[in-house]
């Protein structure tokens, strides 16, 4: 590991491209010769978020033209006569020699690197965040996102609520940002834990876990599966899943394909009685036109899947290893749940009945994949057409 050594533009440019790339602080550590908290240090701050590179405005000087003064000052050349060599107004030259020492000041000459070097750090305009500069607008954010709704979410909703008002109108990566960057200062830190993830950075999309999972007897894969489940033309097409929490506890999910409503359903254990008997009684309790199928993962807990079928009349497809894409609506909804379950977090303590409040609370909350509309309305809507 290097150590000592200042970060160079290349250095931070690499960092960049391989953390949007997916890759590990630690293998980005590894590649640059540092060690992982070192990179780690350096996106805290900007929340993972990399920050917009600076540019230089096109009517500023350059350091070009600064060595071009420096050379004709030193050769006693007038300031007129460097101005219009350079194209510059006599007084744009003079500003810049005064400013970075004087023309004879002979205790501290002007040189251009050093005036170059001055000119760009005073050059910092900070931009006031929209948040911070509308307390309006701060206020609604804030409140939407103590309802645990998602910055997307939210600005979906602005639009919605106040289409006369462009005051009123926020990006979600503005949300984002304002909520990683605490800098700025306009939302504060406890609404960092309303958000579904629990990093305190951004992290890029394509880093992937694989799966694992093993293989069932007798599964029905996923190709198998009828064409209006893979389109969601009507309801009655589910996903399930387990979530796992600490001390080997569980609760199974289901997601409609259709519509996005969730239900939580408390187990005991994982073993494979105990999740079939599970997910058939409450397969049992829905009306016929909700009992199509079932997709779920090649996890062996459904290795009793012939029995959930003949219980409830309902046919289980599985997925092919290594594809949890398949199942996104799923993965999806886990994602959203690890919100109220964080990883580590014993899910054994909880009963049905709040697992049934939390699943009300995604249900009630709108999608952008439903137009922003509620599961709960689309669910109720696609049934009463079925009726």
């Amino acid at each position: 590991m290097r150590s000592g050594r200042q970060w160079t533009a290349a250095d931070r440019v690499e960092m960049w491209r391989q953390y949007k790339a997916g890759e590990s602080v630690r293998s980005i550590g590894l590649a640059l010769g540092r060690a992982g908290g070192c990179i780690f240090s350096l996106l805290v701050p900007v929340g993972g978020i990399a920050p917009q590179p600076r540019r230089r405005a096109p009517w500023v000087l350059s350091f070009e033209e600064r060595e071009e003064i420096s050379r004709g000052l030193a050769a006693s050349v007038s300031i007129r006569s460097i101005a219009r060599d350079l194209g510059r107004a006599p007084s744009t030259v003079s500003r810049e020699v005064r400013r970075h020492s004087g023309r004879n000041n002979y205790n501290h000459p002007y040189r251009a690197r050093e005036a170059d070097s001055r000119a760009w750090k005073r050059a910092r305009r900070p931009k006031g965040c929209v948040l911070a500069l509308n307390r309006r607008l701060q206020e609604q954010v804030a409140g939407k996102l103590q309802l645990d709704w998602s910055p997307e979410q939210i600005s979906a909703w602005l639009k919605m609520q106040f289409p006369d008002d462009e005051s009123m109108r926020v990006s979600h990566e503005t949300i984002y940002r304002t909520l990683f960057v605490q800098a700025r200062g306009a939302l504060k830190k406890e609404l960092l834990g309303h958000l579904r993830g629990k990093r305190r950075i951004r992290r890029s999309r394509v880093a992937r876990k694989k799966d694992t999972r093993g293989q069932i007897r007798d599964a029905i894969p996923i190709r198998e599966r009828p064409a209006e489940a893979e389109d969601r033309a009507v309801p009655g097409h589910w996903e399930g899943d387990l979530l796992l929490g600490s001390n080997n506890s569980h609760i199974a999910t289901l997601v409609e394909r259709q519509s996005r409503f969730t239900t939580l359903i408390k187990l005991q254990s994982r073993d494979t009685d105990a999740v079939v008997s599970a997910l058939a009684r409450h397969i049992r309790k829905l009306p016929a036109e909700l009992r199509r199928s079932l997709t779920w993962d090649r996890g062996r807990e459904m290795k009793h899947h012939k029995d959930f079928t003949v219980a409830t009349d309902v046919k289980v497809y599985f997925c092919d290893p290594s594809s949890p894409w398949q199942r996104g609506t799923n993965e999806n909804t886990n994602g959203l749940l690890r919100q109220y379950f964080p990883r580590g977090t014993d899910i054994s303590g909880y009963s049905q009945a709040h697992l049934d409040k939390i699943a009300l609370r995604l249900n009630q909350r709108p999608r952008k994949t439903l137009g922003f509309k509620t599961p709960a309305d689309t669910l109720q809507a696609s049934v009463a057409m079925t009726d």
